[in-house]
């Protein structure tokens, strides 16, 4: 087959430094980085000029077919707003809602320069499809939730081999499968314990909720005794594979633990803060150097999936705790929805900078605009000027997704439509 290269050209790279330049793509790779702007044999050639050419932002905790109930059940604490809102209408759910759902979480991530999520929920060979037609990359896996139950358990065990059987590894190698218990107080011990295993005989990560609220770490005391990390790590289930969502009521033996089993956390501050869950202490874990990325969780309790706000707003939030305005700086943001996201899902070597040899996953950013306007940082306008909006190009595993604005892969009027359809399906069941 034909190599297909494209020329990224005359524009500002975030590479190990910032910089004027170009980047040569050759199918899915990085070819070039140079500081010559003469190359015009390409196949296809972008201009670049005015715009900031960042890694694609990986979203590290979403559920992405949630975006059906967005606007569904607002300004409620979590425990109400799952049990009471949430759980009855996923109730009805079935394959081709969280399709539709999928689709237009996956445009709207496009849209906002967001080309890899890490997503837990039902149907997700239906997910799956949704995330293969738009192009962008995904780890996905099945959330399980057995509340201790025998037969609950088995059936979980069931559906999460079966979308490993026929999901991972699909789409070119953009779609991967994860192992994914819902939270340690949804799940026995038993099923816990049969996810590290799984983990370990095939390799695959694990997805989970940890330490969300309050609530949970007292619950977690009174019935076990220890906090929820402590009791994971009793059981043996902590790993450098493990994603922890949330993980906001931490103590400082729990932060060392984290630490100490290279357990990586997707931080999820807008999310948190709309469920009134807390602040998780994402400076003190970047100071133990422990691996933070950035996740929006769904848009039901967001209500988007646009990173942009997820950076600026988790460096305000740590500068308001610590009431220090040097920490979490603007650069290190970046780092939290790039690298530190790649890493976190295990695609360092992959994905989440721009270096020759790593794939294709790359987003320009128009700074032509009033709010980022003067262009003298363009870190720094990222972080706390830009927009989801400023997203100009997509390109994803070397295929453009998004260029000047238009998505090249999905019919937006449809996608919307479908998507339209299938939420007013969905709340007419229930």
């Amino acid at each position: 087959m034909e190599t297909q290269s494209i020329l990224i050209k005359n524009t500002t790279i975030l590479s190990s430094e910032v910089r004027k330049g170009s980047v040569l793509i050759e199918d899915d790779k990085i070819v070039d980085i140079t500081r010559n702007n003469s190359n015009n044999s390409a196949d296809e050639i972008i201009d670049g000029d005015g715009k900031f050419l960042i890694p694609g932002l990986v979203n590290t905790h979403t559920h992405l077919s949630m975006s059906l109930m967005r606007g569904l059940a607002d300004d409620l604490p979590l425990d109400v707003w799952l049990n009471h809102h949430i759980w009855p209408v996923e109730a009805h759910l079935e394959g081709e809602h969280c399709y539709a759902g999928a689709l237009l979480s996956a445009l709207e991530m496009i849209k906002s320069g967001t080309t890899t999520c890490n997503d837990m929920y039902f149907f997700m060979d239906d997910v799956a499809r949704a995330v293969d037609e738009s192009g962008i990359r995904g780890l996905l896996c099945h959330g399980m939730i057995d509340l201790f139950d025998e037969e609950k358990r088995k059936a979980e065990y069931k559906e999460t081999l079966r979308i490993i059987e026929k999901c991972h590894n699909t789409a070119d190698g953009r779609i991967q499968v994860a192992l994914g218990p819902h939270t340690p107080y949804t799940c026995s011990p038993e099923l816990l314990n049969w996810v590290r295993k799984k983990a370990d005989e095939k390799g695959l990560r694990i997805h989970i909720h940890v330490s969300e609220t309050e609530k949970e770490v007292e619950d977690s005391l009174n019935d076990r005794l220890k906090r929820p990390f402590e009791y994971l790590e009793d059981i043996k289930f902590l790993g450098p594979d493990v994603t922890a969502a949330h993980s906001v009521w931490l103590s400082g033996a729990e932060i060392a633990l984290i630490k100490d089993k290279n357990v990586k956390i997707s931080h999820n501050p807008l999310s948190n803060m709309k469920l009134a869950s807390g602040i998780s202490p994402v400076s003190d874990l970047l100071a133990n150097g422990v691996c933070v990325s950035l996740g929006t969780d769904g848009a039901a309790s967001n209500n988007n999936l646009d990173l942009f706000q997820e950076m600026k707003t988790s460096s305000l939030l740590q500068k308001v705790r610590k009431l220090d305005p040097t920490v979490l700086p603007a650069g290190k943001v970046l780092e939290m929805a790039t690298i530190n996201g790649a890493t976190a899902l295990g695609m360092e070597k992959e994905i989440g900078s721009i270096e020759v040899g790593k794939k294709v996953d790359l987003v320009l950013v128009d700074m032509k605009a009033p709010h980022l306007t003067p262009y003298r940082n363009p870190v720094s306008h990222l972080v706390y000027s830009a927009e989801g909006s400023d997203v100009n190009t997509v390109i994803c595993n070397g295929q453009i997704l998004m260029r000047e604005r238009e998505v090249l892969v999905l019919d937006e009027v449809e996608v919307m439509e479908i998507a339209e359809s299938a939420a007013e399906d969905l709340l007419s069941r229930n």
